[in-house]
């Protein structure tokens, strides 16, 4: 029913938690995916560092079962050699990175790899990411910025710009749906499995983008999402893109997360000025004023940016001056962890690093940096959150 490639690319997206520099280099070493896979399962020490990764994993062997509920899905799996597959985007964006040339990646240069799969649902990726921009910003949008994404979005739309977002509440929203109203394409880039939909609230909205563009993620089904995957999920959303825009985001906001990507990935990053009388454009102001994010007003504004890729500097990297809260602070394994554990209740190590996918003793040592942060506490074999413990990703 499916081939030799598939099952092996089913297997490491269940079991291999990615962005993975480790299978990524063993790939582009010349080793092929059911090696890797069957490596990986019989646990062969030439798979170096994959097998602390999936040692609490390696037996999730439901490859078939995947792809069978993809499929049921209407969504298939693609992977570097399929005809599908965004290679030119992929291998630009993370050749970049590779390259040391960008000084925007030293927070989260571990990350900087391009994904080992991506399960779709919709139209040709590679098709609809060779002229494509993204548009994205805060979940709490106001009316200007609604209508600032509008705006540039009809723009775009008129001259066959897929547009990029993440599907989330707010200016993403605003993107996905002008886009879809002005007959355009759009693509969303999700944090969980191909068969969820997050907000539950955007099925309608997913179905109606998988039926001209594509719902994309990197997580097999049943894949719930978490903080860490949103963003791991953000440096897809710039990197299948020649650029990214940031239409309202104020301090803090995860949509200059994704402008940073851009930056780290070679990249155009831009960000439209709001009121200077409210906070909900700060953090795109503060891009715009130390020179990492360009300027515009208009959708040709960046039509006539993204003619150029590459011919703009980037500022050095700037460090915000507000301060993150304890659960922003965390680094990635670290938040890994935190959202393996319950909201509520307490969970035994040994799931928590299942749920995280992380060896067992990586996952103690993570529990107990957790626990000096008065994040979680130990309660007889259970692991629980501490209450009040988490913080604002938006």
């Amino acid at each position: 029913m499916f081939s030799e490639q598939e099952l092996a690319f089913a297997y490491l997206s269940r079991v291999v938690e990615g962005p993975s520099r480790e299978l990524t280099d063993l790939l582009a070493q010349g080793r092929e995916a059911p090696a890797i896979a069957e490596g990986i399962r019989r646990r062969k020490r030439w798979v170096g560092d994959l097998l602390g990764q999936t040692a609490t994993r390696y037996d999730w062997d439901r490859a078939e079962q995947d792809l069978i509920l993809a499929r049921e899905r209407g969504a298939r799996l693609i992977h570097p050699g399929h005809p599908e597959w965004p290679e030119q985007q992929l291998d630009h964006a993370f050749g970049f990175a590779r390259s040391g040339v960008s000084t925007h990646l030293r927070t989260y240069q571990s990350d900087a790899v391009a994904p080992h799969a991506l399960w779709v649902r919709g139209g040709n990726l590679s098709h609809l990411c060779a002229q494509a921009v993204a548009v994205v910003g805060t979940r709490a949008q106001s009316r200007y910025g609604a209508q600032a994404t509008a705006h540039l979005v009809q723009g775009l739309a008129q001259h066959k710009w897929t547009v990029i977002s993440g599907g989330a509440l707010g200016i993403d929203a605003e993107a996905h749906q002008t886009a879809l109203r002005c007959g355009g394409a759009t693509v969303v880039i999700a944090a969980c499995g191909i068969d969820r939909t997050y907000p539950a609230r955007h099925a309608r909205l997913f179905d109606a983008i998988a039926q001209t563009g594509a719902v994309v993620t990197e997580y097999p089904p049943e894949v719930p999402p978490q903080r860490h995957r949103f963003l791991t999920r953000n440096r897809l959303v710039a990197a299948l893109s020649q650029g990214t825009v940031v239409v309202e985001a104020a301090w803090r906001s995860g949509a200059l997360n994704t402008l940073s990507w851009a930056e780290g990935l070679g990249r155009i990053a831009m960000a439209v000025p709001g009121p200077i009388t409210g906070v909900g454009s700060l953090g795109c102001h503060e891009r715009i004023r130390e020179g990492r994010a360009q300027l515009v007003t208009s959708a040709d504004d960046i039509r006539g940016l993204l003619s150029a890729v590459g011919a703009v500097d980037v500022a050095e990297q700037y460090e915000l001056s507000y301060a993150p809260d304890s659960i922003q602070a965390l680094s990635r394994n670290e938040l890994r962890v935190f959202d393996a554990l319950p909201v509520s209740g307490g969970e035994e190590t040994q799931e928590i690093a299942r749920q995280a996918g992380l060896s067992l003793p990586l996952t103690v040592h993570l529990l107990v940096e957790l626990s000096t942060k008065n994040l979680v506490t130990l309660t007889g074999n259970q692991w629980c959150r501490v209450m009040g413990g988490g913080g604002n990703t938006d």
